[in-house]
């Protein structure tokens, strides 16, 4: 069943086309820019507008936003004011604007990954929570999707403390960590699956990522690798969110600009904060695409006699590898959450004849 809703927005109207736009937002930063890396950037300003609580706090405009995130990828903000300006976002929230800017510095950031003309569209699927509480099973969903033949480029952290990544789960089945962006690529055109860590992909992010050990909280990096467009021409990806709220503002940013939602992206509440169908319950998925919110997949309760999902014993990266191991060769089934998972991906995925 499909139910969708066209967001009517001013940016569709003259501008030229999305792709076109995109393709120069993920641009490699040109020289002129790198000289201007050692320039300290002044941010009283900016942190006077955000960081005023969470009732007195302004956005900033679209140009500031990403002026100040630029700065911040590029080393030129002192740690007091970005230390401020990462807590005063953590309090405040982003909006859908902001977001946008962000991410158009993000994509500025770092080469993207190129491949070739495929049958399917490349999937990105971001993997930065781990399991804490049940099997972490999204390298059992980029290995199905590999077979279907859906080229799948996972990029995330390679350990958490407490938590299973799916680097480790990775490490176990014998699948090697990119080291390179020709690693990336060489992994999608030979398997058909690439683990990318985060320093690899992206390092300018990565820097900003490993700051929430330090500081003791996520930061407004998190939510944009989440949303991370890693390919050009751009991919489909996978999104998901934690916080019911997140979804109202995610849905927002890509039903309003055009830059950020190229490729498209399924929309769904997180297991564990990772991208990957919870067992346990049918959640909803949106497919944002070209302005159109449209739900692929409804929300489904939990019913009490539904069978038992056949898991992993434990959810160690050992046991759970050793698990999705003896599902690809047929001796465990394939829970059905995951099945219909893969099916809508594929089919989403694939480029019409």
């Amino acid at each position: 069943m499909r139910y969708s809703h066209r967001v009517a927005s001013p940016e569709y109207r003259g501008e030229p086309p999305v792709a076109a736009r995109h393709l120069a937002l993920i641009r490699p930063m040109t020289d002129s820019a790198d000289t201007a890396t050692d320039t300290p950037f002044p941010c009283a300003r900016f942190i006077k507008e955000i960081g005023r609580g969470p009732h007195g706090a302004r956005a900033l405009t679209a140009d500031d936003t990403r002026a100040l995130y630029s700065a911040m990828l590029d080393g030129r903000v002192g740690e007091l004011e970005l230390g401020a300006v990462l807590l005063a976002y953590r309090v405040k929230g982003e909006s859908a604007d902001e977001l946008a800017a962000m991410l158009a510095a993000a994509h500025a950031s770092f080469e993207p990954i190129h491949l070739p003309h495929g049958a399917f569209r490349p999937v990105s699927i971001p993997t930065y929570n781990g399991a804490r509480k049940q099997p972490n099973l999204v390298p059992l969903l980029a290995l199905l999707l590999a077979r279907e033949g859906v080229p799948v480029l996972l990029h995330g952290v390679t350990e958490d403390p407490g938590r299973v990544t799916s680097a480790e789960i990775f490490t176990h089945l014998k699948i090697p960590h990119a080291q390179s962006h020709a690693d990336i690529e060489d992994g999608l055109a030979e398997r058909r699956l690439a683990f990318a860590p985060i320093d690899v992909l992206a390092p300018k992010l990565a820097r900003l990522l490993a700051l929430r050990r330090r500081m003791g909280v996520r930061n407004s990096t998190h939510t944009l690798v989440k949303i991370l467009q890693p390919f050009a021409p751009a991919g489909l990806r996978l999104v998901n969110y934690t916080h019911p709220p997140y979804r109202d503002s995610l849905t927002q940013l890509f039903n309003t600009h055009p830059d950020a939602a190229v490729g498209g992206a399924l929309l769904a509440r997180g297991t564990e904060g990772e991208a990957v169908a919870d067992t346990r319950r049918q959640v909803q998925v949106d497919w944002l695409h070209d302005g159109v919110c449209e739900t692929r997949v409804p929300h489904q309760r939990s019913s009490p006699d539904a069978p038992e999902v056949d898991l992993p014993e434990a959810r160690d990266a050992v046991t759970t590898a050793a698990w999705i191991d003896a599902v690809l060769r047929g001796e465990a089934p394939v829970p059905s959450a995951l099945e219909r998972q893969v099916e809508l991906i594929v089919d989403v995925a694939k480029i019409p004849v």
